[in-house]
């Protein structure tokens, strides 16, 4: 099976005894007295017309208390449009139109929310919902974007005209123009990033329960505010009179941001029935209903000079929405990649334009990467190609393109997308990765492998990308228990990162104490009220890590006044160390703790979201068995720059999941509505997951740079895997395949499309 090898013996996390032994918490645990249990019916047509819903079989069945329809969803006004976009478009705003938590008089994709029955058990509430008889009157439906922007293609939206919700770009146009016109080379490439499923761990699931007019809702989420206010943007309820409450999540990605139509359907159910009202989906629900992500068409062109020299690009993409514009969906195809548009290389001109399309497909969200994987694909593959096409190095091709590590702060050329590159040193990366990965010794090991009847091949990717932000500011909240243990309170939820383990070690660090001293208190509703970001666009260390730092030298700084007066000394003759405060040069000594006493040293600290840009330099080598078609992941190198490196069991926790996402699309992971818009991958029978043994010889090490916009000088490395897997990937199945005459391949590199692929160059050389 190979070796796997890290830079930095992994050590457990303080989370681990919990979850390990299955004492963890998800919302599939909690449970109220007196609940009640849904079941969501859910349109099987991709886009009708509703004639009529008939419920009475329904409401009459053994155990069920109510059914919820459209009308009941337009009444209460849970009936309104949600999505992220700040910046208007070529001459226009982004198109959201209404949505109702419940589907009125049409349906516009297969698994959207049609009814809601509310039972006193899970298996009543099913078997209710099987009784709703629907009349449908079927309409064309249109299920990939270009298909949906073509002339006379069905309109799913009366508000959303030729189905285009919003028209995008950004950079020069005259300027890129001028460049490729002048160049001596024009490298072109279309390629696509399918629609992929998120597929937690744990189902989508909520409880609602009203405790007078306030709203309490226990579901899984990425961050409680963040999800709060989505769901008081959908639902109109004031966000004051909504309390999110979450312990564990089994899997975030991006998905787990947004307040989804089922849960404003849950909170209705539980205002109507008077009773707390519970739903915990099924796997088929999660591949129907999930947010999904990609499902983009992307065109590049570069071009250079005679010598190499990379003069403009020009990009050109074309994003599935899905049925509805929601969450992050549109911020996510056009100003995250925006903001790294040039990737890694010095390049003076770019302009691109990105298009927005409905189809009658589940909407469209942020996916681990968020539109940083793709653009990071399509600048790499066009490198690739650059390097075929003009003969020149492929390795030396980057090197005489990076942007030094002198130039930064960097400026992108990305015009009104205000974009700077932080800090960072790509060579250093890349000559660090080519080390690890004995690059150089290729020819051998491709040599050996032919010998064996075998494709062996390699690639590179050198990426940027963007991290934190979001959110104006975020808050955190330091208190102390009567016991002497330090309390840090948090917004954000973790959902795998450890934010139990390194977050007390920060404070800890600070304080001069045993970190087992220190306790998180993470989405507590009931804690100090406050504001800031989730976990997710890499954001989380760098945010509520940062202002934890800033926090806890606040309460350092306030036990210095508090010890002066105690000692009855100078405030400037106080030294603090190991938790403890001293007059200097005597054995005077009070401790920290000893001083909390009445919230003398609680605090409260804001910081400021900051942006950074984390980067890379990935290396994998791949084996394809011409005969089969399948293809081996032999071996993977990754060097990140993430910055100052708080936790490297947790940093490397992250790259390593990072790449099983990102190889999972690479391999397998493709997501597919037929003509009709029937989801024909709606199950695992049909739908490839990455498998634990797809990975099985890597390493994982650091070339960090830190960043000078936060006082951690961390920058990021939750979507770093994923971002560099996907070009670096893939330009090694080209590699491989190449030689046989395979010229182009998409993603996934699945067993039957290499070997189509393969027979196809063979059909084409005979």
């Amino acid at each position: 099976m190979g070796s796997t090898t890290v830079t930095v013996g992994f050590k457990g996390r303080r989370e681990d005894a919990r979850l390990l032994t299955g004492q963890g918490r998800y919302t599939a645990d909690w449970n109220q007295p007196g609940q009640l249990y849904a079941a969501f019916l859910r349109s099987d047509h991709a886009h009708a017309v509703v004639r009529s819903i008939d419920t009475g079989a329904a409401r009459a069945a053994s155990g069920v208390l109510a059914v919820l329809t459209g009308a009941d969803a337009v009444a209460a006004g849970f009936d309104r449009g949600a999505a992220m976009m700040p910046v208007k478009g070529r001459g226009e705003a982004l198109r959201v139109p209404p949505r109702p938590a419940l589907a009125t008089d049409r349906v516009r994709f297969v698994g959207e929310p049609v009814a809601l029955v509310v039972a006193t058990t899970a298996h009543h509430a099913q078997y209710g919902a099987e009784l709703i008889e629907v009349a449908y009157e079927a309409l064309p439906a249109v299920a990939d974007a270009a298909g949906a922007l073509a002339s006379g293609a069905p309109v799913i939206h009366a508000s959303v005209p030729g189905n285009l919700c919003f028209d995008f770009d950004y950079g020069d146009a005259a300027a890129t123009a001028a460049a490729f016109a002048a160049a001596a080379h024009v490298v072109r490439l279309t390629l696509t990033s399918g629609r992929v499923v998120g597929n937690p761990m744990e189902p989508k699931a909520a409880l609602a329960h009203w405790d007078g007019d306030v709203l309490d809702l226990w579901t899984s989420t990425q961050g409680m505010t963040a999800f709060r206010d989505s769901l008081a943007s959908q639902s109109g309820l004031p966000a004051e009179r909504i309390r999110i409450r979450a312990r564990d999540v089994g899997g975030g990605f991006g998905i787990r941001g947004p307040a989804y139509p089922e849960h404003m359907a849950l909170a209705l159910a539980a205002r109507i029935t008077g009773h707390p009202v519970k739903w915990v989906a099924s796997r088929g629900e999660t591949f129907l209903s999930d947010y999904h992500g990609r499902g983009l068409v992307m065109t590049g062109a570069l071009a250079l000079d005679a010598e190499g020299r990379f003069l403009a690009l020009r990009h050109e993409w074309l994003a599935d929405q899905g049925a509805h514009p929601v969450a992050t969906g549109p911020l996510i195809n056009t100003l995250n990649p925006a903001s790294m548009c040039t990737g890694c290389y010095r390049i003076p001109a770019v302009y691109g334009r990105n298009r927005l399309a409905i189809t009658n497909t589940v909407p469209i969200t942020a996916y681990r990467g968020a539109g940083r994987p793709d653009m990071a694909y399509i600048v790499e593959r066009l490198v690739d190609e650059a390097a075929r096409q003009t003969g020149i190095d492929r390795i030396e091709l980057r090197r005489r393109n990076l942007i030094p590590r002198e130039a930064f702060p960097y400026r992108v050329p990305a015009g009104a997308v205000v974009s700077e590159y932080d800090s960072g040193d790509y060579r250093a990366a890349l000559e660090q990765a080519l080390a690890e990965a004995d690059w150089d010794g290729f020819s051998a090991r491709r040599a050996e492998a032919s010998a064996r009847g075998r494709f062996r091949g390699i690639g590179c990717a050198v990426f940027v990308e963007p991290s934190g932000g979001v959110v104006p500011k975020d808050e955190v909240a330091i208190t102390f228990d009567p016991d002497g243990q330090v309390v840090l309170h948090t917004v954000v939820t973790s959902n795998g990162q450890g934010h139990e383990t390194v977050y007390p070690e920060i404070v800890a660090r600070v304080l001069q104490i045993d970190p087992a001293r220190v306790r998180l208190s993470a989405g507590d509703p009931e804690g100090p009220r406050l504001e800031g970001g989730g976990a997710f666009a890499s954001r989380s260390m760098m945010s509520h890590g940062a202002a934890s730092l800033v926090a806890t030298r606040e309460v350092v700084e306030k036990g210095r006044a508090l010890a002066a007066d105690a000692l009855e000394a100078a405030v400037g003759d106080i030294e603090f160390a190991d938790g403890a405060y001293r007059i200097a040069g005597t054995d005077r000594v009070i401790e920290l703790t000893a001083l909390a006493g009445g919230g003398a040293l609680d605090t409260t600290t804001g910081l400021a979201a900051t942006r950074a840009f984390p980067s890379g330099a990935h290396v994998a080598e791949v084996e394809v068995d011409p005969e089969t078609g399948m293809t081996e992941v032999v071996s993977y190198t990754a060097i990140d720059d993430c910055g100052v490196v708080m936790n490297p069991t947790l940093l490397h926790g992250q790259i390593l999941g990072g790449l099983f996402q990102g190889l999972g699309q690479v391999l397998g992971e493709l997501c597919v509505y037929d003509s009709d818009g029937q989801l024909v991958t709606g199950s695992f029978m049909d739908y490839a997951m990455p498998r634990a043994d797809m990975l099985t010889r890597f390493s994982i090490g650091d070339s960090c740079v830190p960043s000078p916009n936060n006082p951690l000088g961390v920058k990021g490395a939750g979507e770093a895997g994923t971002t560099g897997a996907l070009p670096a990937a893939m330009n090694a199945v080209l590699d491989a395949l190449r030689p046989a005459g395979v010229t182009h391949l998409d993603m996934p590199a699945s067993a039957r499309r290499v070997w189509r692929a393969l027979k196809e160059a063979r059909a084409g050389a005979a």
